[in-house]
């Protein structure tokens, strides 16, 4: 799996100065996936983090003064991992239909090699809401971003907005859900294809749609 560097900081974070530190920070982070995903917020620990971090604690200090600050840390660092994800699955000279097969593939993957970060970013609503909103307006701002490109390469129509890319970005986080987390039933690969395919009869136009096929 690539490797992710840490989120960005919130201004309270302290950031390792050196390789050992980086090392350390991301394994702290990890262990707070795992911690915050099996016993949620309020039952996790400090002490569980470390321990499964294999650190001392001490070394949590150097970095966080307290649970509530590692996992919003956390949640900044699931939502980067996330873009990041869709990102390295998007290299290439790809159609915009293909774009959006693509990403929701990856993220479909990604969530179901690390299950924890649905309940992490569902209870960010209660614990961090300035994070969980971040989360899913940096989300659908991207997707909104991928619709506007396309619609000026005539692929997508040109009265897509910010609903549209909200209405995606809710099929996904659905599909995430019953295909990610509840089971694995079905490939990623499938399930993409199968939203492609709902998004090829909605938002392309006849041209986009015609072109697409012929690409298959």
């Amino acid at each position: 799996m690539t490797t992710v560097e840490p989120a960005s900081p919130s201004p309270a974070r302290k950031e390792p100065r050196t390789e050992r530190g980086r090392r350390t920070l991301r394994k702290l982070l990890d262990a707070a996936a795992i911690e915050f995903g099996d016993k949620g917020f309020h039952e996790a620990s400090i002490t569980g983090i470390t321990g499964r971090a294999g650190t001392a604690l001490g070394s949590f200090y150097t970095y966080f003064d307290s649970k509530d600050e590692i996992f919003r840390a956390l949640v900044n660092d699931l939502s980067d991992r996330v873009r990041v994800t869709a990102a390295q699955a998007l290299e290439g000279d790809l159609s915009p239909l293909e774009t959006e097969r693509r990403a929701l593939a990856a993220f479909l993957a990604f969530a179901r090699e690390h299950k924890e970060v649905y309940r992490i970013i569902d209870e960010s609503e209660f614990v961090d809401p300035a994070s969980y909103r971040r989360h899913y307006e940096s989300t659908a701002r991207r997707i909104l971003e991928r619709l506007e490109k396309g619609a000026a390469l005539g692929v997508f129509r040109d009265d897509l907005r910010e609903e549209h890319a909200w209405a995606i970005m809710g099929m996904n986080v659905f599909l995430g859900l019953r295909y990610s987390i509840w089971s694995e039933q079905g490939s990623a690969e499938r399930i993409a294809d199968i939203a492609s395919a709902i998004l090829r009869e909605g938002i392309t136009t006849p041209a986009g749609r015609q072109g697409d096929c012929q690409g298959d």
